[in-house]
Formats: structure tokens, C-alpha cells, sequence
């Protein structure tokens, strides 16, 4: 991995592009912070891109922006995250402050209201790539407890409408309770 300037350079311009280019809230973000910073530039594994996704979704605040500060964090201490930062809130905000000067002629425009109900198609599709790839290495290593633990969230929040805050807290507990069960006993303590 490149130290120093360069890092800095590439880390932010990455998160600048993907902020600026990305429609659809945090989960497409990181799918696609997944495809530059895994899949590309090899800068980060699966499995922390993964916990990076759980955390930021759990944290307070913007997904995207959560997860841009820990994937800089991560890759460039303090200063990383802070670029990475900067990054992620930079293209939004130029986009309200503009939209804000332009609101009522936006607001009432067929053709803007059209547009953006056509985004939702293409939001939905990436939302669903994100799904496929989030599940598809917890179906090919044949882990039980991940997949029971999607399919009883997902049945949960979509046909008892369950909060989401809930199933969030309870497996939390389940990971943790998990962790501490495996790490005893790895020690070879009496679980």
C-alpha cells in the first residue's frame, strides 16, 4: 500500500468520486467503497469491509459517511478519516446548497420528479447487488448461523414488522454472545 501524500491523494478523490457519483443512501455507497477499496485497489479484505458495513450501519449518523471513516481510519490513521470525511459530506453539500437556491422551480418540474422515480429503479437494483454480495460468501462457506440470523431479521422487520432497532440490539447480543463463547473457548476455558 502507498504511504504518505499519495495515499492521502487517491483515499480522497476515491471517496470524492464515489460520494459525488452515488444515489440511494449508504448501503449503495458501500457496496461500491466494497468494489474500489476490495475488489480494485486490494487496499482492505472482505471480511473488515463487511464489519465496516455492520458497524456503520449501527453507529449514529450517515451510513456512507461512517463508513468512509473507517475505511480512512483504517487506512491512513486520524488524517484518513478526516480526508475521507471531507470526501464523503463535500458533493452533497454542494448539491443541496445549489438545489436549496433552486427549490421552487425543482419542486413543481415534471421532468425532475420523473427523473428521480426513475433513480429509485436503479437504486433498487444496486441495493439488491449489495444484498447478493453481502450473503453470497456466508452461503458458499455454508455458515448456518449468519444466514438463519439474515432470514430471521428479514422475516422479522418485512412481515411482523418488528423495529429495526430491535433486531439490530438482538444480534448485536447474539455476535457478542457468540464472540465471548468462541474466544473462551479457544482459551481452553470452561464455557
Amino acid at each position: 500500500m502507498q504511504k504518505g501524500a499519495k495515499l492521502y491523494l487517491l483515499l480522497f478523490f476515491y471517496t470524492l468520486k464515489l460520494s459525488a457519483f452515488t444515489f440511494g443512501g449508504g448501503f449503495v455507497i458501500v457496496s461500491l467503497m466494497r468494489k474500489a477499496f476490495v475488489d480494485r485497489l486490494h487496499w482492505i479484505s472482505e471480511e473488515e469491509m463487511l464489519d465496516f458495513a455492520a458497524i456503520s450501519q449501527t453507529a449514529p449518523g450517515a451510513m456512507a459517511v461512517n463508513a468512509s471513516i473507517l475505511v480512512g481510519f483504517r487506512l491512513a490513521g486520524f488524517t484518513g478519516a478526516l480526508l475521507a470525511i471531507a470526501a464523503t459530506i463535500l458533493p452533497p453539500l454542494i448539491i443541496i446548497i445549489l438545489v436549496s437556491y433552486g427549490y421552487d422551480a425543482f419542486a413543481g418540474n415534471i421532468a425532475v420528479q420523473s427523473i428521480l422515480r426513475g433513480m429509485q429503479a436503479g437504486v433498487a437494483a444496486v441495493l439488491m447487488d449489495v444484498t447478493v454480495s453481502l450473503v453470497l460468501p456466508f452461503l458458499q462457506e455454508k455458515r448456518a448461523l449468519p444466514i438463519i440470523l439474515m432470514t430471521l431479521s428479514f422475516a422479522a422487520v418485512t412481515f411482523f414488522a418488528c423495529n429495526v432497532v430491535y433486531v439490530i440490539l438482538v444480534c448485536a447480543l447474539l455476535g457478542m454472545g457468540l464472540t465471548l463463547w468462541r474466544t473462551r473457548r479457544k482459551d481452553g476455558r470452561a464455557v
